[in-house]
């Protein structure tokens, strides 16, 4: 089971630590392309941190919209949408390339992520801006959503992705951010949900069990003791 963490979105983690300590537990990194957050020379930095530790590099695109972190939804045209996260992965492409590293994946952000889970046409327009840049790049997607029978179709590899530090909904779907319960911020609950993920299930917050059927589990490393969750979690999965 892979472990990613979005990571090159806030220069205060990399000056703390965080980053590189997070990738002591994680086996993927997914690296912020400009969209809502990174810039050249974080992703630079998360490239040549990921080598040293041997960690796989994805692209993380968004929506263009650093003010709102892309969190927030956005109507873009599918042109439109299609080339801004073609643009943010050949980006972070051309660097790990300086690099002589190979990104192997990409990983939707934040808005743009969870419309696609439901969304088609969004979807479609992830798949195709993937394919413009390598059609071999494995793309992360919301565990038994639309969005990973799209790519599918598109041929695409797919990694369905759950997450060890968020909470779910009845239906599958994340439960949003502006709850106080969608953050999980205790080691030891999500290493339990690990567990529970593991075996092919989660509880939802209604207290429903949900199938699910995951290949990555996903930290941000935004979440408060990110690093002891990421901990935590590598040990039920190691």
């Amino acid at each position: 089971m892979d472990i990613n963490s979005d990571m090159g979105e806030i220069p205060r983690l990399l000056d703390d630590g965080t980053y590189t300590r997070l990738m002591d537990y994680v086996t993927s990194i997914n690296v912020a392309c400009g969209g809502h957050a990174g810039n050249e020379a974080m992703m630079g930095e998360m490239i040549r941190l990921a080598k040293e530790k041997g960690v796989k590099v994805g692209a993380h695109p968004s929506y263009p919209d650093r003010k709102n972190f892309g969190r927030i939804d956005m109507d873009m045209d599918f042109d439109e949408l299609t080339d801004s996260i073609r643009d943010q992965i050949q980006l972070l492409n051309n660097i790990a390339q300086d690099q002589k590293v190979s990104i192997s994946h990409v990983k939707p952000h934040g808005a743009v992520y969870n419309r696609a889970a439901k969304d088609k046409t969004v979807a479609q327009a992830l798949g195709e801006a993937v394919t413009q840049v390598d059609p071999s790049l494995k793309v992360m997607g919301l565990a038994g959503s639309i969005m990973l029978d799209v790519f599918d179709q598109m041929g695409l590899e797919i990694m369905a992705e759950a997450f060890a530090d968020r909470t779910y909904e009845a239906d599958g779907s994340l439960r949003n951010r502006k709850y106080d319960d969608a953050l999980i911020t205790k080691p030891e609950k999500a290493a339990k949900q690990t567990e529970m993920m593991v075996s092919g299930k989660i509880i939802a917050v209604d207290g429903s069990e949900v199938a699910i059927n995951a290949q990555t589990l996903c930290i941000h490393s935004d979440t408060p003791n990110a690093v002891v969750i990421a901990q935590a979690v590598n040990k039920v999965i190691s």
